[in-house]
């Protein structure tokens, strides 16, 4: 499996994937701007020419923390929007490799943390954050009111 940056190929590829992917329509969250304005450090995996997975992430100034609201000023932070993995893939260690690219890009741009969030319910994804030694705190109105999500937050040394 070779990971590499994104392409506007890729983009496109994920758009028509992506509903596929996650088993129910999600494409507007491949919005164009995770690879225009904020693609610098979005990934792909492949497996010979195939895509069989990506990550949608960009760095951000903010603390990481659940709670903490938008940054003027401050440490830089990793923070993954979006990752697919092709059905037939899954298990097989392709979203450790995303991330672990990732959390390398993000040590490298001087990140003191990572951070991502999903809806309540979304065990999969918490399962997989929390294997990966990420911290994870549900937060009410986090979405705005009655919209509570689960962030989850990894520090950086």
């Amino acid at each position: 499996m070779d990971v590499r940056r994104i392409t506007k190929g890729d983009f496109d590829r994920i758009v028509e994937v992506i509903d596929h992917w996650w088993g129910g329509p999600i494409s507007t969250f491949a919005h164009p701007i995770f690879f225009y304005e904020l693609g610098g450090e979005a990934l792909v995996v492949e497996e010979g020419e195939l895509m069989i997975g990506f990550l949608l992430g960009f760095l951000a100034t903010g603390t990481g923390a659940p709670h903490a609201g938008p940054q003027e000023t401050g440490p830089r932070i990793g923070y993954v929007h979006l990752v697919g993995i092709h059905p037939d893939y899954r298990r097989r260690g392709v979203g450790r490799l995303l991330y672990d690219r990732f959390t390398q890009d993000c040590r490298a741009a001087g990140c003191v943390g990572m951070k991502a969030i999903t809806a309540p319910g979304a065990e999969g994804s918490i399962r997989f954050h929390v294997a990966l030694g990420w911290d994870v705190q549900e937060v009410e109105d986090y979405a705005g009111p009655g919209r509570r999500r689960v962030v989850f937050v990894k520090r950086l040394a």
